[in-house]
């Protein structure tokens, strides 16, 4: 059997076009989510969304994982948003003798200046998983990715060298016009993204430490059940497991040099203190 994630492109393609008109005529019959995963890029969250998406009572959106809609997105209507998941009655079935959840996860929202605040504002109430990685194995794990979707060019060492002055101005430029786009922000972060602690302060800021659950790809990966266990009941859900968890884009340790690694270690020492400082927790990498 040929699933979703298994079809040509081109039937993709004209499947996301067909869904997106008729999700916009049919927006006010939809579910909207009653929680995000908000990222952190390359740590895990495709492997957390397979999961979640087995469980009955979890619907994911029509021939998406990420919308995208509050990051880079933001400039269409809320009806283009909702239109992109399940019918509620369509959800309901599915559910059974639970109360359907909706969900998508994208990897920007939590580093994006502005999506936070968004989400906040328009989706009042939902819950937010935030799952992190070992922030040096994350930032060359991301250069990788950079490198083989064409969005980079540069070597690592010379990429790190260069962000601060791709990224210099642009979140103000992101804050002063919701339809300006940064590429480098975007695609070349790989230090900024990966200081975890002022992105997750901010979140308990704007939802409270209750409606935000930060788990770590380590762990998850280690042992996923009981980590997944955590993430149902933080979400109300039922504890059903799917069959196996699987390890997608998990990797072995990156073959950087050591000297590179232990400057990185080095620059996020202060970071992860204070990331263990909000959490309550020393971080896997840490510990």
């Amino acid at each position: 059997m040929i699933t979703r994630r298994d079809a040509p492109q081109w039937v993709k393609d004209s499947g996301r076009n067909a869904t997106r008109t008729l999700g916009r005529l049919t927006a006010d019959a939809r579910m909207l989510p009653g929680f995000l995963m908000v990222g952190t890029q390359r740590a895990g969250t495709t492997s957390l969304f397979r999961a979640l998406a087995q469980h009955p009572a979890v619907v994911q959106p029509n021939f998406h994982k990420g919308v995208h809609y509050f990051d880079v997105e933001y400039h269409r209507s809320m009806a283009w948003y909702q239109g992109h998941f399940p019918l509620r009655s369509a959800a309901r079935r599915r559910a059974g003798d639970e109360p359907p959840l909706a969900f998508e996860s994208a990897g920007y929202y939590m580093h994006h200046p502005e999506a936070p605040h968004r989400i906040a504002r328009d989706l009042p109430g939902v819950k937010l998983l935030a799952i992190l990685r070992d922030p040096v194995e994350r930032a060359y794990s991301a250069h990788r990715h950079e490198l083989m979707r064409g969005f980079e060019t540069e070597p690592f060492e010379r990429a790190l060298e260069l962000e601060p002055e791709r990224l210099a101005g642009e979140v103000e430029r992101i804050k002063a016009d919701p339809q300006y786009l940064s590429h480098s922000h975007r695609h070349h972060a790989y230090l900024d993204r990966s200081q975890y602690a002022g992105q997750i302060a901010l979140l308990y800021e704007l939802f409270g430490r209750d409606r935000v659950h930060v788990l770590f790809a380590e762990d998850f990966f280690a042992e996923p059940e009981p980590v997944y266990d955590g993430v149902l009941d933080f979400l109300g859900l039922s504890r059903r497991r799917p069959d196996a968890f699987e390890r997608h884009n998990a990797r072995p340790r990156s073959p950087m040099p050591e000297e590179l690694r232990a400057r990185l270690e080095t620059h996020f020492e202060p970071h992860d203190h204070q990331l263990a400082a909000l959490l309550g927790k020393v971080p896997p990498w840490r510990r």
